[in-house]
């Protein structure tokens, strides 16, 4: 009963749709028509700029790591963090306050780690920004910062988180079959650097 209660309240955090709720109200646009349609931080940089996708990226990473820490909060030893934060990935996904139509579980997913292992989270961010820096690919940024990390928890030798990692970079990969076609035909979006 108790993981229940947690993991409803994960999906119901992961679902709130900052990218929706940033684009109404401060820019009375709804994301989901602009764009590649997404409610992700990437799609909000690009539709409505850097403050709105900054704004989004922070607040979609928070849902992760308050998911995360939901646990700790309330005491619940028995409850495994990880686990429970898995379920704020699938809301940010999926959620039920924007039709089932939401992200990319990029930042929600390290939101997790931040969590649960803060150094990763840093490695992770590291990671991304080198990539992202030399290939100017997002959404490759973010699949290959996945791949890397599972092999970070590897070397670490800590089994339960790379298999939470395996399971979020999976997500990850998944949500990002569009772009995977669109890089191979060399049609993907290229971010400019200033």
């Amino acid at each position: 009963m108790e993981y229940i209660i947690f993991i409803i309240l994960a999906y119901l955090l992961g679902s709130i749709p900052t990218g929706l709720i940033v684009g109404k109200v401060g820019f009375q646009k709804d994301i989901r028509e602009h764009g590649s349609g997404n409610l992700g931080a990437t799609n909000t940089f690009r539709v409505l700029g850097v403050k709105a996708g900054i704004t989004v990226t922070i607040v979609d990473i928070l849902k992760g790591t308050l998911a995360a820490v939901l646990p700790v909060l309330f005491q619940a030893e028995t409850v495994y963090p990880l686990l429970v934060g898995i379920f704020a990935v699938i809301g940010h996904m999926y959620p039920v306050f924007a039709k089932f139509k939401g992200g990319k579980a990029v930042a929600t997913s390290s939101g997790v780690i931040l969590g649960v292992n803060p150094l990763l989270f840093i490695i992770m961010v590291c990671s991304f920004l080198v990539i992202l820096y030399l290939t100017k690919y997002v959404s490759l940024a973010s699949m290959l910062t996945g791949i890397i990390t599972i092999i970070v928890t590897i070397v670490q030798q800590d089994i339960a988180l790379t298999v939470v990692i395996s399971i979020l970079t999976a997500f990850v990969i998944y949500r990002h079959q569009a772009n995977i076609k669109r890089i191979i035909n060399k049609t993907e979006p290229k971010i400019k650097w200033m």
